[in-house]
């Protein structure tokens, strides 16, 4: 039974949704945690974890049962066929995290909320907000479930709903941006990599990017562009990207996908993160391209943020004010993220030979310039933009 008043409402149970009320739990503050599904996604989806995402969530004491159960890698390499472009290396990073942790969210919300169990939390699953409306001095939604309708009132109601969420819908909060032409495969296989586990390799080709990144027990997962992706990429069509895009050399089989999806991207941002009681982060409040692996990353450092702000005003009895704070930074983080997954799903997208050409020399020789290449690697790790994941 859902209680009829809390200080905090989380709609979403994600990653980011988790990690907040981890947060609050963590904080004494009361709270209630909601999700529409009736299990977790049990997906992969999101797979790799950065070095600023990993500090951010250290007070949350995720961090090292997140290292232990992912796979620690430290090459990035952008490759045309068997000819390298330019590789990266995160094993200088000033960070304890020196690395790319590639991990499957599934793998990632399951550690989370294991979390929230020991601490004696609980996530409400069955459960969808229908609506939110608010007052000056709190907020109402309308919840419903097998068991019926219910209205829950909190201090403040926070989106961590996705990309169409019913909160920022009822914040009237606008959501601007566009769709890319292309469609995206996602999938898990397992094969024979002739690269081996140790590098995160993005190829180019005329026919294409394709994305190869080692996962923990053996998979690999696959990012590529696709005009018209079917719905659910099989085997054969996960072999015909790895033949036309990936190495030249022998011929690499995929012998088993074990998830694949397609999807659509859009890269959008919200005008501001909140509506007086109503608050946004994650996907409900940005979305873009997977170029970089920065999505999940960037939601699950909003939510640490937005909860040392809601601690400081329910806690510390500090104005909410705060939440101002939080909304100008994160959404300044939001769009220095869309920028540079736009920029390199630009780049990777290159449809014309000489506009090919033209990229690759050019990065052949971004590659050679020290500063040029610690600057894409302090923007990938996230550390770049430490100075934008502290509350006010």
């Amino acid at each position: 039974m859902l209680p009829d008043h809390t200080d905090v409402l989380i709609v979403g149970a994600g990653p980011t949704g988790l990690a907040l009320a981890i947060a609050l739990r963590q904080a004494g503050i009361d709270h209630l945690i909601i999700d529409k599904l009736e299990g977790g996604q049990n997906t992969s989806r999101a797979a790799v974890i950065h070095a600023h995402t990993l500090e951010a969530i250290e007070p949350l004491g995720v961090s090292e049962a997140l290292m232990r159960r992912g796979l620690p890698i430290t090459r990035f390499a952008i490759r045309d066929r068997d000819r390298t472009l330019l590789q990266l290396g995160f094993d200088a990073l000033p960070s304890a995290y020196r690395c790319l942790l590639m991990i499957p969210q599934d793998v990632t919300e399951a550690v989370l909320g294991d979390r929230l169990t020991a601490l004696g939390g609980s996530v409400h699953r069955g459960h969808a907000a229908l609506s939110v409306t608010q007052r000056p001095d709190a907020a109402t939604a309308q919840i419903v479930s097998s068991r019926g309708s219910r209205a829950v009132t909190a201090r403040y109601v926070v989106g961590a709903d996705g990309m169409h969420s019913i909160v920022r819908e009822s914040a009237g909060i606008a959501f601007k941006g566009s769709t890319y032409e292309e469609s995206f495969v996602l999938a898990d296989v397992k094969m024979d990599w002739p690269l081996g586990t140790g590098e995160v390799t993005q190829f180019f080709s005329p026919a294409g990017l394709v994305v190869v990144a080692p996962l923990p027990g053996g998979s690999f997962r696959v990012v590529a562009t696709l005009d018209q992706a079917p719905e659910r990429p099989a085997k054969a069509d996960i072999q015909q990207l790895i033949d036309t895009r990936g190495p030249a050399g022998p011929r690499t089989e995929v012998r088993e996908v074990t998830w694949s999806s397609r999807f659509r991207l859009h890269h959008r941002v919200v005008d501001t993160y909140r509506n007086g009681r109503l608050l946004l982060m994650g996907d409900a409040a940005h979305v873009h391209s997977p170029a970089g692996g920065q999505g999940m990353n960037t939601g699950l450092v909003d939510s640490v943020v937005l909860g040392q702000s809601l601690v400081r005003i329910l806690a510390d009895g500090q104005p909410d004010a705060v939440l101002d704070a939080y909304g100008a930074l994160r959404r300044q983080a939001a769009v220095e993220v869309l920028r540079l997954a736009g920029r390199l799903t630009g780049i990777a997208t290159m449809r014309s030979g000489p506009q090919r050409m033209l990229r690759n020399g050019l990065l052949h020789v971004f590659g050679a310039l020290p500063p040029a290449r610690q600057k894409l690697i302090m923007n990938l790790s996230g550390l770049s933009r430490k100075a934008l994941a502290k509350a006010a």
